[in-house]
Order: structure tokens, then C-alpha cells, then sequence
């Protein structure tokens, strides 16, 4: 579904990115595990055309969308649910979940978009008059997520959805994670809890500095002595 292949990245005089490569298939969890700055972001955002690469190629679908605008990404398909939130703090939570379906013209489409985010997400419902700045931290990520469900995405890229939360909220968070992925949405998870993405993602590939240091199925890695004693405190 996805493939990525030796991809690079600069921030002026600063490589970000030294040849990650890549892939996810149809329906997979897979986890981007490392420290801050790793490249973990900047690897979503180049897949979301928000960042153009110096060099390598991203394939979606067996199309080549290296240099395509984040507009006809989101058309494609792929939707990013960015790092802290960022939701609009001043509309409310229904015009926020109408921000995520701008793409879309048909009114009847956009409210079944709507209902569907209602039902995963019964909080959003409940506060779809308050507006986005007033919520928790907790609902403000389940508001950003629902905000990417709105454009119907094939493949949703999350990043860092537990930052910040208390650990029941996490639990919340990644049980909703599961249930999207069972509706039939592949995702692709950027997240600093390495226990929690490797509890629920199929794969995973660790970033060190830029590249790809380790991969492989999530149990695999939980066991190897190297994750344990960088990720998960062992």
C-alpha cells in the first residue's frame, strides 16, 4: 500500500532523514518508534507532502506521490492527524470536523462522515457545540483524529496521539486506534510510547538519527534486548 524508499530530508545545513525506507501493506498497524529527533516527524510529513525530500521515492498504491501536493494526498487517501493537536481553538467542535471534510462537496456525504465520527468519538457528540480551545487534552485528540476521519481516509498517519495524556486517556486513545483499523483503515503510528505502539501495531521500525536502525514484528522487538533497554525501560 505503502513503500518508501531511501528517503532524504534536510532542514537547511541539517540532514533529518539519511535513507529511510519503508513499507506498510493494506490493513497493517505499523509503528515509526525513536527518540526526539529521530526523524519520526519529518517522515510523516513528507509522506503528506507538507516536506519535499532531496532525494528517494514514496509510492502509494503503486503510484508515485514523491512530489504531490498535501491537497491530492488527502484526495488519495492519506489523511495526517499532526503532533499536538492543532485543532482550530476558536470554531467549534462540529466546524472543526467540518475543516477535515474540505475537500468534500456533497452535504449528505459529509453528514455521514459526521455520524460515523459521532459514533466512534460519543464525547465529540455530547461537546459539538463547545468549542475545540475549551476541551481536554483528551477530547482535543479525539477531536483531531475525527477531524482526519472526515476526508474518509484509506491510510491515517498519526502523530505522537498519546503526548500528553494521562494513562487512562492513552488506553482510550489506542482502543479507538484498533477500532479504526478494524473499519478498514491502515495506519501508519509515530509514537514516543514504545510499549503502547508495539502493544498494537503488526510491525515496526526503529529511527536512530535518520535511519532505520531496527525492524520487524512488534513481538520480535519487544524482546529484543537493544528496544528494551533504549524504549521500554528494560
Amino acid at each position: 500500500m505503502l513503500t518508501v524508499n531511501d528517503l532524504q530530508v534536510s532542514y537547511g545545513a541539517i540532514r533529518a532523514l539519511k535513507g529511510v525506507t519503508f513499507s506498510l501493506e493494506q490493513g497493517e498497524i505499523v509503528a515509526l518508534i525513536g527518540a526526539n529527533g529521530a526523524g519520526k516527524s519529518t517522515t510523516l510529513n513528507t509522506i503528506s507532502g507538507i516536506l519535499q525530500p532531496e532525494a528517494g521515492e514514496i509510492f502509494y498504491q503503486d503510484e508515485d506521490i514523491t512530489k504531490t501536493s498535501p491537497a491530492e494526498i488527502v484526495a488519495k487517501g492519506i489523511v495526517q492527524v499532526p503532533e499536538g493537536r492543532k485543532i482550530f481553538a476558536r470554531m467549534t467542535v462540529r466546524e472543526n470536523l467540518e475543516m477535515g471534510a474540505y475537500s468534500l462537496t456533497d452535504k449528505d456525504t459529509i453528514q455521514e462522515h459526521m455520524d460515523r465520527v459521532f459514533e466512534i468519538f460519543p464525547r465529540l457528540k455530547e461537546r459539538r457545540r463547545q468549542l475545540g480551545g475549551t476541551l481536554s487534552g483528551g477530547e482535543q485528540q479525539m477531536l483531531a483524529m475525527g477531524r482526519g476521519l472526515m476526508a474518509d481516509p484509506h491510510l491515517m498517519l498519526l502523530d505522537e496521539p498519546s503526548m500528553g495524556l494521562a494513562p487512562i486517556l492513552v488506553e482510550q486513545i489506542f482502543e479507538v486506534i484498533r477500532d479504526i483499523n478494524e473499519q478498514g483503515v491502515s495506519i501508519l503510528l509515530v509514537e514516543q510510547n514504545a510499549q503502547m505502539a508495539l502493544s498494537i501495531a503488526e510491525r515496526a521500525y526503529v529511527l536512530e538519527t535518520g535511519r532505520v536502525a531496527l525492524s520487524g514484528d512488534s513481538e520480535s522487538l519487544m524482546e529484543n534486548p537493544e528496544v528494551k533497554a533504549a524504549y521500554l525501560g528494560g
